[in-house]
């Protein structure tokens, strides 16, 4: 990893992906590298589920294209066709669920910060290595069939975001960035 890797870090979009497999081993040190985050008193307030193989159709079928219909009956087949290969487009897509707990002194929020956290960590460790990556919510995120369906239970936990890994098509292009002068002030 190059010093400036984060001023060149660039998602790729996930429908810019392929889906060949990527090494287990490289899966298991950006799992372990994004769980390393900030952590007020060790809670561990969010969790990852790895979807690889067959349940990313799985998923497709039975949640994302079931659930989309259900909500857009006059769906053209297009659409229906996006819808039913979400998953399909990456390799591997890691779900990041935000699992708060009850403590006395640590708010919900700060551990709601911690499980965005992890889903930074997860992007930027894949993308280190070469991956494609992308960090997407989309409408299926906010879906309650497919947050129980990930372990998550209703009204506590959320979908922070699905990490996609797969590999690049193409370079990404670069976008626009924040201008420093209207988002940064030194005190």
């Amino acid at each position: 990893m190059s010093d400036n890797f984060y001023l060149k870090r660039r998602s790729v979009l996930a429908r810019k992906m392929s889906s060949e497999p990527i090494k287990d081993e490289d899966l298991k040190i950006i799992l372990d590298a994004g769980i390393r985050v900030p952590d007020h008193g060790a809670l561990n307030p969010w969790k990852v589920i790895v979807i690889k193989g067959e349940k990313r159709k799985l998923i497709d079928n039975e949640i994302i294209l079931s659930e989309f219909e259900k909500e857009n009956p006059n769906a053209n087949q297009e659409q229906l066709e996006i819808e039913s290969k979400r998953f399909q487009r990456a390799s591997v897509i890691l779900a990041v669920l935000s699992t708060p707990l009850e403590h006395p002194k640590i708010p919900e929020w700060e551990m709601r910060l911690s499980s965005g956290a992890v889903c930074m960590n997860l992007l930027s460790c894949a993308q280190s290595f070469g991956y494609a990556a992308q960090w997407l919510t989309e409408w299926y995120a906010y879906n309650e069939k497919m947050l129980t369906f990930l372990g998550g239970r209703k009204e506590i936990d959320k979908i922070s975001g699905f990490i996609y890994i797969g590999h690049k098509i193409e370079e990404p292009s670069e976008r626009r960035r924040p201008d420093r002068s209207k988002i940064i002030n030194y005190l």
